[in-house]
């Protein structure tokens, strides 16, 4: 999996042999400066994005590569071990109002450099059948950490923020949120020159602009009724600056998007599953102290953990979900679900490269 943060390449191996999945290893790839730029130059149009995007998915797949040939060692496993790997590429456009949703990868030159099966482009199919196309891990969710007796919501604080909500006895709902870590870290590169606001100290310095955060939550995402999804199509730094004096100290415009995800978050959960005894935190976003304690005071009454609680560590959460949707794939079983996306009906979602 590489998300909408454009950290990198998480890589999971996953046994689902034995009933409960077993996650047998792990690894992290972060991405070079060079790709990551490369990669953010492409969500604004130029004349030359076709060859680019080409080009950018061939070195996206060396990477994915080197993460499977990393963990297969790490957890001394050879490759004919592995059934498949579920790969979701990286997501350049985002827009299903217009029928489509872009990832980049090639799918065919993983198998034909890893010797596996893959599985990839798990969105389209929904988007086909008029659904969003994501978010398409409350499916897993919900088969991972659903209890009847407790009403939950889990919590991804990518770099799009989405939820999940499991009620007893009641169907599943999900939808984005908002922003999650993706304006935090954008800002903090323009200000800090690094990756993030790690723990969320800067932010923990500035103070939440009033003003301010009332203008960033006009933004029409937020008043939209499920289902639906968002990236950096709506939420970027060109749109932030739009709504900025240019007078602003940097650490409290950092406060204030913290602010901006954690509200919405609470008004997402308030107006569309009510009451919620717990709330499990997985993604980059659970390691913002900062962040995490902001969800808390907007909710104080859902408890509020991290997936971990729950026997998944919170890094590793998205990357499995997908490990569970290529095999589904691969056992023609749907991967959707309609009443998160819009789809009008249940669908196998993704495409199968045999090795």
């Amino acid at each position: 999996m590489s998300g909408t943060s454009l950290d990198g390449v998480d890589a999971v191996l996953v046994d689902f042999s034995v009933g409960a999945l077993a996650l047998l290893a792990t690894a992290y790839h972060p991405y070079p400066a060079e790709l990551r730029e490369r990669i953010l130059r492409l969500h604004e149009p130029r004349h030359d994005d076709l060859h680019q995007s080409a080009l950018i998915a061939n070195r996206l797949v060396q990477l994915y590569a080197e993460s499977v040939r990393k963990l297969l060692h790490q957890a001394n496993t050879p490759a004919t071990a592995v059934r498949a790997i579920g790969c979701h590429g990286q997501t350049v456009r985002h827009l299903p109002q217009m029928g489509y949703t872009l990832q980049l990868n090639n799918p065919a030159l993983l198998a034909e450099l890893t010797g596996i099966t893959v599985v990839a482009d798990f969105r389209s199919r929904d988007i086909a059948a008029g659904g969003q196309g994501a978010p398409l891990v409350p499916a897993f969710h919900a088969a991972q950490f659903r209890d009847e007796q407790r009403h939950r919501v889990i919590l991804n604080l990518g770099g799009i923020a989405n939820l999940t909500e499991l009620t007893p006895g009641g169907a599943t709902l999900g939808f984005d949120c908002g922003p999650g870590n993706m304006l935090l870290d954008a800002w903090a590169e323009r200000h800090l020159s690094c990756r993030f606001d790690k723990d969320g100290a800067w932010a923990a310095h500035g103070r939440i602009l009033p003003d301010l955060l009332k203008r960033l939550m006009t933004h029409e995402f937020f008043a939209l009724k499920p289902p639906k999804s968002c990236g950096r199509e709506q939420f970027n730094l060109t749109w932030l600056d739009g709504l900025l004096s240019g007078e602003e100290k940097g650490a409290d415009v950092q406060a204030t998007l913290a602010a901006l995800t954690a509200t919405g978050i609470q008004q997402a959960i308030l107006q569309w599953c009510g009451k919620v005894e717990e709330i499990y935190v997985c993604g980059g976003g659970a390691h913002n102290a900062h962040l995490f304690g902001q969800i808390q005071n907007l909710l104080p009454q859902s408890a509020l953990y991290t997936t971990e609680a729950l026997g998944l560590a919170a890094d590793w959460v998205e990357a499995v979900a997908f490990a569970w949707l290529a095999r589904r794939t691969l056992a023609t079983q749907p991967g959707n679900l309609p009443e998160v996306t819009g789809a009008c009906g249940l669908r196998v979602l993704g495409g199968i490269y045999p090795k």
